[in-house]
């Protein structure tokens, strides 16, 4: 069946020549629908399970230095098999990549709520980012090819954005709720429901793409690229419970670095590259590539340090803590779906991406003035709100513009490459402010009494701070970025390349 994409000009991308006009999918609504509600499942999958954390560590026996496996198994998983997801929805066709993520989806879930030791619950959430990894990319892929005129396809990436960024408080939300209500293990059966849902969408809406049998799959570039990324995140991560100066930290972080280099030289040579280097040429698609990754690193010190100050600082509960998120997570949507539909066709990305990095920050250095006499209402919510706004002026635009102009058949490894950096971003930004967050607390007690309550809340505080100025900094750094590298102007249409049907 014939399967159309956006081919739109950007820059030296370059578009096939416009055949026959065809029309969009006539479900194309419905299917934004299938494919928002999977790419939900695997992004509050990220934060979900943080609030059942204690509980599943009471129920299953694991020490604290384990602890942070949990999270971290289905990050790792995740961000080191995303590009190889998506060369393999483009080579195996989108809707059986899709479907099948979705089924490995459910099943891995399945298999860590019913754990009945710490190994089981690691092996299931690691399997978790195995089929995440498949899943997301296809998801964004079908959305890329499904949406066709610009303003349709503006509306379905602000939506898209939008989820994207708020499924870390629908997460914690929603893992509040089944896990003061139910029980933690509910937090990931709950994935089954979600599942069941968008597979029976995609059955009955999805076309079929037919698949490439000339084309291969770069088994080097693969190894190459997930072991950089896993050595990238596994380092960071190491720095949280290793001094820097540790190997296990450095060694990890140099190993990393090198890896990718090396991927970065094997893409030039290989006959069908994992990357194709020409995806990551275009001034405004390289540009949404970084804004995504340093978005992601800041946006953690609002959903994670906010909840342990919201329940350990404040004495909120998990459901309390995650109704406290929705006004940002509204704000968020808000700005998302201006930003794609009316801001950029107007302004281009350059002045609208920068002012949501700036957003993002002031939101950061507000939150930074947080004490333990702090109202909601007064002080919590005001910066929420403008970190909200902020993070979907960057979100959505990044996410749209890093897709757009790339040919059909590299269409799902742009979309793996975009979920890439807003994983690795996150991972990253929670290993490194993690790190900070505890080099703060232990630079705070030094020298005081470490059984005074008051003494103890007080360094809380000032960990919480500590980590705030940092994801401050971060978006700082991402203003500067998106300022010198988005280019001027509304991006070019050519309008008589676009839209492109390929067979």
């Amino acid at each position: 069946m014939p399967e159309t994409t956006a081919g739109t000009a950007l820059g030296t991308a370059n578009v096939s020549p416009l055949p026959p006009a065809e029309s969009p999918p006539r479900h194309r609504w419905w299917i934004l629908a299938v494919i928002g509600l999977a790419q939900l499942m695997v992004v509050l999958d990220g934060t979900i399970v943080n609030i059942a954390l204690p509980s599943a560590q009471q129920d299953l026996g694991f020490s604290d230095g384990d602890r942070q496996w949990v999270v971290t198994a289905y990050a790792l998983a995740f961000g080191s098999l995303l590009l190889l997801g998506g060369r393999i929805a483009d080579l195996f066709g989108r809707k059986m990549t899709f479907l099948v993520g979705l089924v490995g989806f459910a099943g891995m879930s399945a298999i860590g709520g019913a754990a009945t030791s710490f190994e089981m619950l690691i092996v299931a959430r690691a399997g978790q980012g195995v089929f995440g990894a498949l899943l997301a990319p296809a998801a964004l892929s079908l959305l890329t090819t499904t949406f066709t005129d610009a303003k349709e396809r503006a509306k379905a990436f602000g939506v898209y954005g939008a989820i994207a960024g708020a499924g870390g408080a629908i997460g914690l939300l929603l893992g509040g709720l089944l896990t003061e209500h139910l029980d933690w293990r509910w937090t990931l059966y709950v994935n089954l429901l979600f599942a069941a849902f968008a597979f029976v969408g995609g059955v009955l809406l999805l076309q079929r793409t037919t698949r490439d049998k000339n084309a291969r799959i770069d088994i080097p570039g693969a190894v190459l690229v997930g072991g950089g990324l896993f050595c990238l995140v596994y380092g960071f991560s190491n720095a949280e419970s290793h001094d820097w100066s540790s190997p296990q930290t450095w060694g990890f972080l140099l190993a990393g670095i090198v890896l990718l280099a090396a991927f970065t030289w094997w893409q030039t040579r290989a006959t069908h590259p994992l990357l194709p280097l020409r995806i990551l040429l275009d001034r405004n698609r390289g540009a949404s590539f970084v804004s995504i990754l340093i978005s992601g690193a800041g946006m953690f010190g609002v959903f994670l340090f906010l909840t342990y100050y919201l329940q350990q600082s404040l004495g909120y509960t998990p459901v309390k803590t995650g109704l406290a998120f929705l006004p940002m997570t509204a704000s968020l949507m808000l700005s998302a779906t201006l930003a794609t539909s009316l801001l950029i066709p107007r302004f281009g990305p350059r002045p609208i991406v920068p002012l949501g990095m700036g957003l993002a920050a002031a939101g950061m250095v507000w939150l930074t003035g947080l004490d333990l006499n702090s109202g909601y209402a007064a002080h919590i919510l005001p910066p929420l709100i403008v970190a909200g706004l902020g993070l979907g002026l960057v979100i959505a635009p990044a996410m749209s513009l890093a897709t757009d102009g790339v040919r059909a058949e590299d269409s799902g490894v742009a979309s793996a490459a975009v979920n890439t950096m807003q994983q690795v971003g996150g991972s990253l930004g929670t290993a490194l402010l993690n790190t900070l967050f505890s080099s703060a607390v232990t630079n705070y007690l030094d020298g005081k009494n470490p059984k005074d309550p008051a003494v103890l809340a007080q360094a809380g505080l000032e960990g919480y701070s500590t980590a705030y100025w940092w994801s401050a900094a971060f978006f700082t750094a991402g203003l500067v970025v998106s300022v010198l590298l988005y280019r001027r102007g509304v991006p070019a249409k050519n309008p008589s390349a676009a839209p492109v049907v390929h067979m």
